[in-house]
Parts: C-alpha cells; structure tokens; sequence
C-alpha cells in the first residue's frame, strides 16, 4: 500500500511540472500585440469579468477535525484506545487480506470503510468501535427517545471530502465529550445505543441526497404540523327484517341537511384549492432548485433497523442528523457499500440504479451481502425439502461444523469506554455558561442540545428548542409557522412550556386571527384547562375551559363577549347544566377593582337543567328564563317520554301591595300556563303563588351567581398576570442542586454533623499536655508534681471561665450604653427626625434589645454552668490514669 502511494504522488508531482512547462511556453509564444490589446480593458470587458468572477464558486475550506492534540489530552485515555492487541491487530489483517480481495474482484467499485483512524492516530476496525450500551434513563429504552437525543445533543460536522468516507473515526465517549461529529460518529453512538436497548441495528455507509448529507430541511414538512388523520369507523348497518317494526318518520329538515352538505363541499373544494396551491408551489420549488451535480455521489452514513426483535413490525432507516425514521424504499437513500454491527461486516452485492427500492434485507443471503467473518448469527434463506434432507445427514453435518470452526473468527470486544450520559463520563462536556444553570448527575443528558439550544429550518416553518429550565419562563420548544417560503410573514406560533408552576403547557398564538390559546395541564389554582382570549382586559371574547373534577360547581366551561356570558355544567345535585346572561350596556368605563361598585345590569338569564329521574316530567323544569328588564319568568318542563310537546309556564312578577299599601290579591291572570294534559290535574292559585314566590328567590340567587361569576373572572385574570410576570418553576425534591429548600436542609445538616464532629475532637483532645510539657523529657511524675499539675490546670480553668464571663460582661454593657447613647439621640432631634429616620431609629432599638437579650441569656446560662464545668473537670483529674495514683489521698 505505501509502495502504491509513493507511485501516486510521484505521477502527480510530473504532472503538475508539465503543465507549469506547458504555461511558460504558451506565454512565450504568444505575439506582443495581443498582450498590447488584453492590457488595456474596457468597462463592457470589465463588466464580463466581474461577471465571471462572481459565478466561479471557491471551494469552501474543509472544517476543522473534531479532535486535535490541543483538544484532546491523549495521556489520559485508556490502553486501549493508543494499542491494538494481538486479537485486534489480527482482525486488522483479514480485513487487509478481505480487502485486497474485495478490491481484485470488484475493481469498479470504491475502496471499502474498514479500519479507519481513531483519536489516537492507531487502526481500529469499524465493528470493533460499536460498544452496546443500554442507558439508565427512560427516554432512551425505545429507538426514538435515542434518535432524538442523538440528534439533539450533537453538532454536525460536515465530512471533509462529500466523496469520501472519513480517514477518521472517533470513540463515542470522544464524540460525546466534544458534543459534534460527522454521520459517522452520530451513526456509531446510535447504533450502540440502540444495540443496548435490544434492538438488529446496524451502521449503514451508503449514498444520499444533497438534503440529506447537508441536513437540510427547507423543503420538508415539520412534523409538529402534520395532524394525525383521525380513523373514523364506519358503522356497520344491520339487515332490516322482514316483520320488524316501521321506524318513525324523520322529522328533520331536508333543506338543512341540503344547506349543511352545500356547506361542507364548499369547505372541501376551498381545501383541495388550497392543496393545489401547495402543490404548485412545491413544483415552482423544485423547478428552482439547482440540480446537484454531486448526485448518487454523496457519501453519508445512517442506521439500518431490520425488523424482529422488540417487535418491530418491518425494517426502516434513522437518518442520525435529524433523529427522523425512513421507509427502505424512500429516496433520500440512493445506495448501500457496506453496513456492519459489533458482530460482522457486510458488502452489498445487489444492483443500486433503483436506490434502495430493490434491496433485500437478508443478511444471511451470501449473494446478495458477502460477509467479512464466519459465525454471523443471521438466519439462511429457507432451504428446499431435498436440500434440508441432505442437509441433515449426520456426517456432513459434522464435517461442516469442523470447517466452520477451523474457520471462523471471533471479533473482539469493543475497545471504547463504557458510553456514560453522566458528568463523570462526560467530564466538561456541558459548557461554563450552560452547567451553571443544570448541574447535577443529569445536566448532561437533560442538556439535549449544545448549549442547550437548537433550532431547525423546514419548510414555511421554524423550530426552536431549549433545555429544562434553561429559560426563566420554563420554555422548551417554539414552534413558528410562515405564509411564504421566504419566512418572512409569521402565521402562527406555538410555545412549550416545562416545570411551571401554574401547569402552563402550551400556548398557541394565531396572529391572522389574534386569538391566543392556553393549555394547562392538571393542578392549575383554578383548574383551568384551557383559557382562549384576544384580550387580558375584562368584558371581552374569550373562553375558558376548566377539569370538571376539580371544581366543587361542576363548572366545565365558561364563554364571554362584551355583551354576554355563557356557563356550562355537569354532574351538579341541582342539575343544572347551562345559564346564559344578557347584559345591558355599563355607564361607566370598566377597571380591575370597580366589578363590585359598578355591576353591568343584567337583563335576561336562561337555566337549562338535566332531567331528574326522581321527578315527574311535568313538574321537573328543563329551561327557566328571567326576563327582568320586562319582569317576566318563562318556565318550560321536560317533554313525556311518548309526548312531542311540553308543558309551559310564564309568570308576572307583580309587587305583593299596590301604590296606597294594599295587598294585592294573586288571580289567574298572573300565571298564564300550557298544560299537555289539562284533565289530568289543575294547578291551585295558591301552588301559583307559592311557585312565583320561589323563583323570585330563585331570581336574585341567579343574579347574585351572575355577579360572583365576573368576580371569579377577574380573579382569574389577574391571576393570570401575576403568574406570566412571575413564571415560577417547580423543582422536583429529588433535584438536590436546583431545589433551594432540600439545598439549605442539606446544608444545615452538614454544618451540624461538622458542629458535632468538632466537639468530639474537643473532647479527645489532652488537657494535661500543656501542663506536661512544663516538666523535663523521661522524667517520672512524683506525687508533688501531680498535685501541682491538678491545681494549675484547675486554675488556669477557673481563669478561663472568669475571662468568658469578663467577656459577655463587658460586650453587654458595650451594648447598653450604645443604646443609651441613641436614646439620647433621639431624645434630643426627635423634632426634626423624617420618618424614614425614625423607623431606622426603631429597627436598631428592635436589634440592639434582641443583643442585648442574648448577652443576658448567654451571661446567666454561664453563671450556671461554670461551677458544673469546673466540678467535671477536677472529676476528671482525679479519675485520669495518670494522676490517679497519686490523688488516692485526696479524693
């Protein structure tokens, strides 16, 4: 292989010196009025010059290796990542020798992706740089949750040469630490991790697209804006028997049925008109789009996912940059060299002209994929019956597992680290600005993206992503749809929202229409689920939904306009499931604080209410109306079950005394009623007048409800604005680093534990050496001596214990005449002070009294204890085994 290098650049060297003879002879040649004319140009040539410059297009310089020296500190990797053992550097010359066949018989095609350099300049080959790990978090046990946080978490980086597969390729421990890489490197760190989690994945080293080698998503949908289609089931009808009942007629209209089919054709034709205009507008795209003069010819490396284990239904592709999954027959993919896992190597064998459409996925097929290493654990193709009853002859079944086993070769472990999402394995993988905001064990994987931020281009759309509790406000996603391709006129936008307090989840703002939505999730103070409006301000068209379990009303929602309000029910012992308000016009202009001094007149309420089963229909009320402005009350029952029609009710609302103080006597005029059954039973004057009494106090409850309910709005309101001001995040009490109040527990406990370690040390300390140290070296103690070494040590505590009392004596006194001292003060500018003199004049008093507390507590406390210490002390003399001998006599 050197040999042929060396031959290589000597060619290109003699080439590159006959050209540069070939110029100069050219130049000399050339007649000197022709060099004349070219050195004076005109502004036309000038013109066609700048032209010309302007469409050569200069190679963009390569991008700098993810790995370099200054970046990376070899000295501390593993062993393995600097050697190759014996096993390894074995495995390193069957690929050769693989190779070198490979290439004599399949001259035409390119060279293949074996053993390509690590971070540290050494051969490793390409299975061996897979190492399944299945990681501790739950987002990651399904190829999804790993998709995207593959594709999230890293950065790209274009490979070198769009022709070539890289010279290099890194750990994933290297690549995670660095947080980028080529498709290479995203493709061996998902496919280890999809390996970990149970599933046939493997590498793929292929050709694709130009938007998918260069990740661009410009002109694909995003898939936040693709609605799931709904399936609708379509009922099965039954046959008609011969002898069952005729149904009865249809009563409904027939032109409104017509008028709702016209309606809804209209929608579907203004659909389908705007599908054709999406669709022109993609052709008038694709038609600008320049074709790539690279096409087929962009090297790009994705994973292949063969259906199986984890009961996946059918094989598919993950492209790595965008964690999306792909048909194998989609044209993004145009063909396959080579895919391996940790186990083997495969070369694909099978005709490309059709991309990927034609291609057999069975690895054990050695037509259509040649494998590197004997042993593959792919399943053969079925076998004919007389093939599988040759095949099951004892002797030749020996024979070929002697031959297998003389041949085959076992690949090595992975030399990469164990993959750990961690701050220990990352080490400095999240950036200063970013790990002061998520430390922690997590705050590597929680970080998603580099820097915590990503954001992707599609078509008429822009996505926007953000780790938890990177932003004050919780925002994690915005999604902001465009009404041109240019993306410069904003149709809507969509935020998401993480660890709020007040379980904002999403908000949706539509600027055609300038209605903004909020979702919340379960937990919010007023149960709120969701809140539509155009305006804070009170009185206007909004509407808000609540979770009917949450609320003692069993209100489910509540809809406003400037001139009405609308609430529903459910699930009430009154049951009552719907009111509608009419107000009249306010005559004075509304504010947050005036609802209760200025409430808008009401003008008509209707209850409409459930059936109660307890009741008979003609006496349980479906729809009561005030009518107060014209001081009427319109009632209407529930219809019988084998009735069309209803009974009906309408009051007079008449005061009990006239204009001179009379009562007024109740007659059948005031209730005028429909009866369905007038013979069954007649209603009294006095059941009348007992009903009209009740719906009076019914009246003014409903009223009083109406003016409680724009209370509870308002409330909820400002509510509102306090919390979007605020945006307070929840912590969980598991997250030590964020949670302020477990971070001060923890502390404290801390600072206890070393408070009480310190005092063990105190107690083990010798209070007898620095009164030994007084006495000559190897001399032994005589009873005098102990004596005298018991009466120096009590006294110099005794001395101690006066200096400590001396001590809070003189600070308490310090602090009263400090406090005289102010008083006087005070007592001579109390005349002239300002108030905000005066309350610092009260808070120093407060502080200095509470000082002052302290010292007499501590002073009194000292008192006590004093004698108690001393009596320990001289305790503890006559007990210590080195003195104890000696103050036999005196104990």
């Amino acid at each position: 292989m050197e040999v042929l290098k060396e031959k290589v650049e000597e060619e290109e060297a003699a080439e590159r010196e006959e050209a540069a003879e070939r110029a100069e002879r050219v130049e000399k040649t050339r007649p000197a009025e022709v060099q004349k004319e070219e050195a004076t140009l005109t502004q036309e040539m000038l013109r066609d010059l700048g032209k010309q410059l302007l469409e050569i297009q200069m190679p963009t310089p390569a991008e700098p290796p993810i790995v370099t020296k200054d970046t990376v500190d070899i000295s501390n990797l593993p062993l393995s990542y600097k050697t190759n053992t014996l096993k390894e550097e074995h495995l390193l010359q069957v690929a050769n020798n693989f190779s070198r066949q490979y290439s004599h018989l399949c001259p035409d095609r390119v060279p293949l992706f074996l053993q390509p350099l690590n971070e540290c300049e050494v051969p490793k080959f390409v299975s061996t740089t897979i190492r399944p790990t299945l990681m501790p978090y739950p987002d990651l046990y399904n190829w999804d949750g790993c998709a995207n946080f593959v594709s999230n978490f890293l950065t790209r980086v274009p490979l070198p040469d769009p022709l070539k597969p890289p010279s290099h390729l890194y750990s994933s421990t290297t690549v995670l630490k660095h947080q980028k890489g080529n498709c290479f490197d995203f493709s061996t760190l998902l496919c280890s991790m999809l390996l970990g989690a149970g599933y046939d994945a493997y590498c793929v080293n292929g050709y694709g697209s130009q938007a998918l080698c260069n990740m661009d998503l410009t002109r694909e949908v995003c898939p936040l804006t693709v609605t799931p289609k709904e399936t609708v089931k379509k009922k099965e009808k039954a046959q008609p028997k011969k002898y069952t009942i005729k149904p009865p007629r249809d009563l409904t209209s027939r032109f409104e049925q017509e008028q709702e089919i016209k309606k809804q054709k209209e929608a579907k034709a203004q659909e389908e008109k705007r599908w054709w205009e999406e669709e022109e507008e993609h052709l008038l795209e694709a038609e600008r789009a320049k074709p790539d003069p690279l096409h087929g010819l962009r090297v790009h490396c994705w994973v292949l996912v063969l259906l199986g284990k984890r009961e996946v239904p059918e094989s598919f592709f993950i492209d790595p940059f965008t964690g999306r999954s792909y048909s194998i027959q989609d044209d993004h993919f145009l063909g396959i060299e080579s895919l391996w896992n940790h186990r083997n190597y495969w070369i694909n064998m099978q005709d490309c002209r059709n991309c990927c459409k034609d291609l057999v996925f069975d690895l054990g097929d050695s037509v259509r994929w040649e494998y590197m290493l004997l042993g593959t654990d792919k399943p053969h193709l079925s076998l004919t019956e007389e093939e599988d009853e040759g095949m099951n002859d004892d002797n030749d079944t020996e024979d070929l597992d002697k031959e297998n086993q003389d041949k085959s070769f076992d690949m090595p472990s992975s030399w990469v680290e164990q993959i750990d999402i961690s701050p220990e394995g990352l080490c400095q993988c999240v950036f200063s600005a970013f790990s002061r905001t998520i430390p922690g064990l997590q705050e590597a994987f929680e970080t998603h993206c580099l820097n915590g931020k990503k954001v992707l281009h599609y078509r008429r759309a822009q996505l926007e992503k953000w780790a938890p509790y990177l932003n004050s406000n919780g925002l994690v996603c915005r999604l902001t749809t465009y009404e041109d391709l240019e993306c410069t006129k904003i149709l809507e936008i969509k935020e998401w929202y993480q660890n709020r307090e007040d379980m904002l989840e999403l908000k949706h703002i539509n600027n055609s229409t300038s209605l903004h939505t909020d979702y919340f999730r379960p937990g919010h103070p007023r149960a709120l689920h969701v809140h539509s409006y155009k305006s804070m301000e009170p009185e206007n068209d909004r509407v808000m939904e609540f979770y009917e379990t949450a609320r003692v009303d069993g209100l489910i929602k509540w809809e406003e306009t400037p001139r009405t309000m609308t609430q529903y029910y459910q699930g009430r012992p009154d049951f009552l499931s719907y009111r509608h308000i009419n107000f009249g016009p306010r005559f004075k202009k509304l504010t947050l604080t005036s609802t209760e001094s200025n409430p808008r007149p009401i003008l008509k309420i209707t209850e409409r209410f459930s059936r109660n089963p307890a009741k008979p229909a003609d006496e349980d009320v479906a729809e009561r109306v005030f009518l107060i402005s014209e001081e009427r009350i319109q009632l209407r029952y529930h219809c019988r079950d084998d009735y069309i029609t209803a009974s009906k009710r309408e009051f007079l609302q008449r005061s009990e005394v006239d204009s001179k103080g009379n009562k007024i006597i109740m007659t059948s005029d005031v209730c005028i009623s429909f009866e369905v059954e007038p013979m069954e039973h007649t209603k009294k004057l006095l059941y009348q007048y007992e009903t009209m009494m009740h719906l009076k106090n019914e009246e003014k409850l409903s009223k009083h409800q109406a003016w409680e309910s724009e209370l509870e709005v308002l409330e909820i309101l400002k509510l509102r604005e306090e919390e979007e001001e605020a945006h307070i995040l929840n912590i969980s009490i598991y997250d030590t680093k964020r949670n302020e109040k477990s971070k001060e527990y923890r502390e404290a406990m801390e600072r206890v534990m070393h408070e009480e370690h310190l005092r063990q040390v105190e107690a083990q300390l010798d209070y007898l050496a620095p009164f030994l140290a007084q006495l000559p070296p190897g001399e032994k103690l005589t009873r005098v001596q102990a004596v005298h070494l018991k009466d120096a040590c009590l006294g110099d505590f005794k001395q101690r214990l006066i200096d400590k009392a001396n001590l809070i004596q003189a600070r308490f006194e310090k602090e009263n005449q400090e406090l005289q001292k102010k008083q006087q003060w005070y007592q001579e500018n109390q005349v002239t002070l300002t108030p905000e003199d005066e309350d610092l004049y009260l808070s120093y008093c407060s502080q200095a009294m509470f000082r002052i507390r302290i010292l007499e507590q501590r002073l009194n406390r000292h008192k006590e204890l004093a004698p108690l210490k001393y009596l320990a002390l001289e305790e503890k003399l006559y007990k210590d085994p080195r003195l104890a001998e000696f103050l036999k006599v005196f104990a």
